[in-house]
This record gives C-alpha cells, structure tokens and sequence, in this order.
C-alpha cells in the first residue's frame, strides 16, 4: 500500500475486435458484451485516431512480452486500451494456487493504493454538492482532532505530515484479532498523539494515514459506511458490478484472489485490513476500464472539479507531481499521464491513462514477483512497434 512498482509512464495504442484481439485475448458472450457498450462512451473524434494495422501489431509485441513475462512468474490480469478501444486483455495463473482456481479478466483484486482515487472522486463528489470545501481542517468534522491546521486538500495531496498508522498502530494494538477500523485510528492518534513527521504543507510525504481520515470524513458527512458511498456513488452508476469496498462483516467478494508472497505463500488476513480509503477496494480490470473511461466524462463530477485531480498540487514545475489520488507525470515534449501503483500483502495494482489520447493500462497481480517491471518495456512497443524487444536486438 505504501510502497510503489517504479514503472515508467507509458503510452499505449489499442484494438477492438481484429482477428489478433480476439485470439490474444478469448473473451466470451459477456466479455463481448463489455466491449460493445463501454468502448461507446469515448468521443469519436478520439476514436478516429486508431490505426487497426499498427494496433493488431503491438498486440502481438504485447503478448509476446506478457507469455514471456508469464513464464518467468508473473500471475495476474492486465487490460489495455487507447483511442476507445481495448487492445489487450488477459489473465495469466491462478487466483488461488492450493486449490487450482485459474485466474480471469472478472477476478477481484485488492487495489491497494489504487484505491486512493476512488477516496479523491468521493471527496469530489461531496464537494461538488456543497457538503464539505477542500480548505476544511480536520477538526471541523472531528473536533479533538489534536494535529492542528491540517485541511482536505493537505490530506488529498500528502502535505498534510501526519505518520503512518501502519508503523505506529504496532505500538499501541496489542488485540490484533480483530480488524483495526478507521475511527480506532483517529482514536488512537487522538489519544496517543504520535509525533507528526513535518509541518501540514512544507513537505510531500506520502499518507496513508490521510486517506484513511478522508474515508471516515466522508463517512461523517455523507452519513453511510464508505463503501456504501462508492458502491451508490460510484460502482453502481458505472455498472462496476465486481466492485467492492472490503469488509470483514460484509457480503463475500466473488471471485476474488488471494495474496501470495514470492515464494508462493499465501498472505494471512491482518488487523490492518479493516482500515480502507488508503486501501481496501477490490476491483477486476473489467470493471476499472469502466472507472477509466468515466474519467472523460462528466457523469460522476463535472469537468472542472474532475480537472483538480490531475492538477498538480506542487506550484513549480516538475516531471512528477501529484493531484488528488493520482500521481502526475508530465515528461518533456510528451502527453501527460496521470497513474498509481499500489502494494499490499501480495497484491500489485498499477492504473495510468494519459489524457490526450486516452491511453489506459491496468495491472493486476496477486503475487509478489519481480517480473512485474518488465512491463516497463512496454512503453517502448507502444510508441515504436517495430522496436526490437529485449533479446531480440
């Protein structure tokens, strides 16, 4: 959750419906059915830039690198599109070893971090109503909040200083059998008031802790558990159907993998899990194509607030920045790509699209593996199609 696969930004072409599309990828009835109706929420306009030719040979590249990568270890689903349409979706492995469960492109993975964004469109959507300002402090919704000064913008772009409830929540949780809760945190801060690592809004310091006080803020003013609010808010209207905030007490995620080390080992469930907005969605590529394509639209916010969270929250200039739940890579002479990475427990979650030509790339994985940053060669297949692969210079 806290740490991050260093993939480079990448910019990606894609297919719909080639012969090579089809047979890379073996989508049955309701995967066609997927593609028909949301590759239909794109403006033609960017549709008219996709080159079927080029498209079905990088798909080609792209499954070459993806079965070579397979077989080095990589388990996992992964989805790729640009232009509004999907250039490649598969799924490699298992969901769960011990009993031979293969995995698909509807298997559920925990997002890790990359949950963080569906935190941001929800603090988006509450002020967009009117219900909250990004320049609210902390203690407006929770008044013994002791760390002073801090406000909903600090804790949507990391400036907000606070420490990391996963290091210190290990020195004051001695019960760990059941599910820490994002109201035991602010409990616990409250009460133990561990040292903030700097000022709100001197430094960039990545906080989970932040978010998980903006799932529990969005909680107070909406008056519904969190995960109630993304799936009536969010994973609903977009027909996310496989989309779900985790709870211990909650219905069963279907089809949902488990956790594994490198070694194959399957992660034990941890007091930590309960705590979500840093964490705790569990999505498939399917559905986050779905996520994806909304964001070029206006049917959660309307543009201008969905605009902030590709902004950069740093005033100088720079490559990289961050906005609200996403990082933002802005390289000289190129698009700019907005992205997340995400690790917990053995899950690896990584979602980028770059904003002029609609570009996405999902992946998804439930097994710590190096192989994973192979995938970096996939921004030079995407831009160059005839660039020779490792090995084959």
């Amino acid at each position: 959750m806290n740490r991050f696969f260093s993939f480079s930004a990448f910019t990606s072409a894609l297919l719909l419906g080639t012969g090579w599309g089809m047979v890379a990828c073996a989508p049955d009835h309701s995967e066609r059915q997927f593609l028909a109706a949301d590759t239909l929420l794109v403006n033609d306009s960017v549709a008219l830039f996709f080159d079927p030719v080029e498209a079905t040979r990088k798909t080609y590249r792209i499954d070459t690198l993806f079965q070579s990568m397979h077989r080095r270890g990589f388990n996992g689903a992964v989805l790729m599109a640009q232009h509004g349409h999907i250039l490649y979706q598969k799924a490699f492995g298992y969901a769960d070893f011990g009993k031979k469960i293969p995995l698909t492109t509807r298997t559920a993975f925990q997002l890790a971090s990359v949950s963080k964004q569906f935190t941001a469109m929800a603090v988006m959507m509450l002020k967009q109503r009117g219900k909250l300002s990004y320049e609210d402090s902390v203690q407006r919704f929770y008044p013994a909040f002791p760390y002073a000064g801090i406000t909903v913008r600090q804790l949507l772009t990391h400036r907000s200083g606070l420490p990391n409830y996963t290091y210190f929540c290990d020195q004051y949780v001695t019960d760990r059998r059941a599910h820490l809760t994002n109201q035991e945190v602010i409990r616990l801060l409250t009460l133990h008031k561990p040292a903030p690592y700097y000022l709100p809004g001197t430094h960039f310091d990545y906080s989970n802790t932040g978010y998980c006080l903006l799932a529990a803020i969005v909680e107070k003013v909406a008056g519904v558990p969190f995960g109630d609010f993304l799936g009536a808010n969010i994973f609903k209207p977009l027909g996310m159907s496989r989309t779900l905030v985790y709870d211990q007490a909650g219905p069963v995620i279907p089809d949902r993998a488990a956790g594994y080390s490198a070694g194959r080992r399957k992660y034990d469930d941890t007091y930590l899990n309960g705590v979500v907005g840093d964490k705790g969605v569990y999505s498939t590529v399917e559905d986050l194509f779905r996520w994806e394509l909304s964001l070029y639209t206006e049917k959660l916010v309307r543009k201008e607030v969905l605009e902030e969270a590709f902004t950069p929250a740093h005033q100088e200039p720079r490559e990289k920045n961050y906005g609200f739940g996403w990082r933002i890579h802005t390289p000289p002479g190129g698009q700019p790509l907005v992205f997340h990475g995400g690790w917990w427990q053995g899950f690896n979650a990584y979602v980028m699209h770059g904003r002029q030509d609609h570009s996405t790339i999902i992946l998804l994985s439930n097994v710590t593996n190096g192989s994973l940053h192979s995938v970096q060669a996939l921004e030079e297949i995407l831009r160059n199609p005839h660039s020779p692969l490792d090995g084959q210079r």
